[in-house]
């Protein structure tokens, strides 16, 4: 059986990493970078880049081809322009980027660290209505919450 870190671990041999000054740096030399994040929808809403589009995980096969409810053209018609995919750490980004690759995205990469990374590099978030996210607020948001139950079992 294969575990996520597993999965993680297996493809990242096959994808493009950018450290979040990479991305800040790609975004200033290439004005059209398509931001696709892969958060759930209510992540989004908390913080995210601003000009990114939201993109959850499990929808994303079906926003990336024509004749689905998901479709969303501007992904479908990115297969030749830089996309950078997002999450919270770099880790669903690295399955999407693997996933898009298999589907034809020619430029795709996987933002590594992900939005905590480029919080920690105090580059700016925006909250759902599209207002600057107070780095305090996004720090409190990037720290994680872990009930007892969603740990190991001990032994």
């Amino acid at each position: 059986m294969k575990r996520f870190a597993d999965l993680i671990a297996e493809c990242l041999p096959h994808i493009k990493e950018l450290f979040p000054w990479d991305l800040d740096k790609l975004r200033q030399e290439q004005p059209d970078v398509l931001l696709v994040d892969t958060r759930e929808p209510y992540e989004f809403q908390a913080a995210r880049i601003e000009g990114s589009i939201n993109v959850p995980r499990g929808i994303l096969e079906t926003a990336c081809e024509y004749g689905y409810e998901e479709t969303l053209p501007e992904l479908v018609e990115a297969r030749e322009r830089p996309v950078v995919v997002i999450c919270r750490s770099g880790n669903r980004s690295a399955l999407v980027a693997w996933v898009m690759q298999q589907m034809g995205y020619r430029d795709v990469y996987s933002l590594k660290t992900g939005l905590r990374g480029w919080n920690d590099f105090e580059l700016p978030l925006v909250k759902d209505v599209g207002e600057p996210l107070d780095m305090d607020n996004a720090d409190d948001y990037f720290t994680p919450r872990l009930r007892p139950e969603q740990m190991p079992p001990k032994g």
